[in-house]
């Protein structure tokens, strides 16, 4: 068994709000294990237990430059990490917009939590990263997502995985690949969006 075989990686799809459901996903050797879960306490006792080198969050977890809190006024409301995924062509949202708010918070706070446990933690975008590795969204079809995936070599998928597991598949994957040193950070190269390098790459 190589060393890459026992690389873990945790991938979250962050719910907002702890009553909506956040996708967990544990890879090690390319097998995934998928679940649907709901508060910190819950999301931080699962990825303790799975103890990996990486967790990968899809949510904001780095503010614009100059902003103290996500509920300051001002008028930036992009990152570094979001504007060079706009120049690309990958639509994001801004992280003050509505929803984003809460969002952003419970991110910035995971990621304190998790790094207090001695985790390294990064900022992943599922959306984009399927769009840089040729995958469907989920928009798309969540059958399409699943196929797109399965191509990457991604063991234990199933058809009745949600969406909200399936992009934490995605999350983990690009935890891997940034393990490997195959991925590339938009922004801050501490507090960026951690993408898959271009296939070109």
């Amino acid at each position: 068994m190589t060393v890459e075989n026992y690389v873990s990686i945790v991938g979250l799809d962050l719910a907002g709000v702890e009553n909506r459901p956040t996708g967990f996903c544990f890879l090690r050797a390319m097998k995934v294990e998928t679940a649907l879960l709901y508060s910190d306490e819950e999301i931080i006792r699962k990825t303790v237990k799975s103890n990996p080198q990486v967790v990968a969050i899809d949510a904001p977890l780095s503010l614009p430059p100059g902003r103290k809190s996500i509920e300051e006024r001002t008028n930036v409301h992009l990152r570094e990490s979001d504007r060079q995924l706009l120049q690309r062509g990958i639509k994001c949202f801004p992280i003050t917009l509505g929803p984003m708010r809460k969002l952003t918070q419970r991110g910035r706070n995971l990621r304190e939590k998790l790094e207090a446990e001695n985790f390294i933690v990064i900022e992943a975008y599922p959306g984009g990263g399927q769009d840089v590795l040729g995958i469907p969204r989920k928009q798309r079809g969540l059958d399409k997502l699943l196929a797109g995936l399965e191509k990457l070599g991604l063991l234990g998928l199933g058809s009745n995985m949600s969406d909200h597991e399936l992009d934490a598949v995605t999350c983990a994957y690009v935890g891997r690949l940034f393990w490997e040193g195959k991925a590339v950070i938009y922004g801050d190269c501490k507090r960026g969006i951690v993408m898959p390098k271009d296939p070109i790459q």
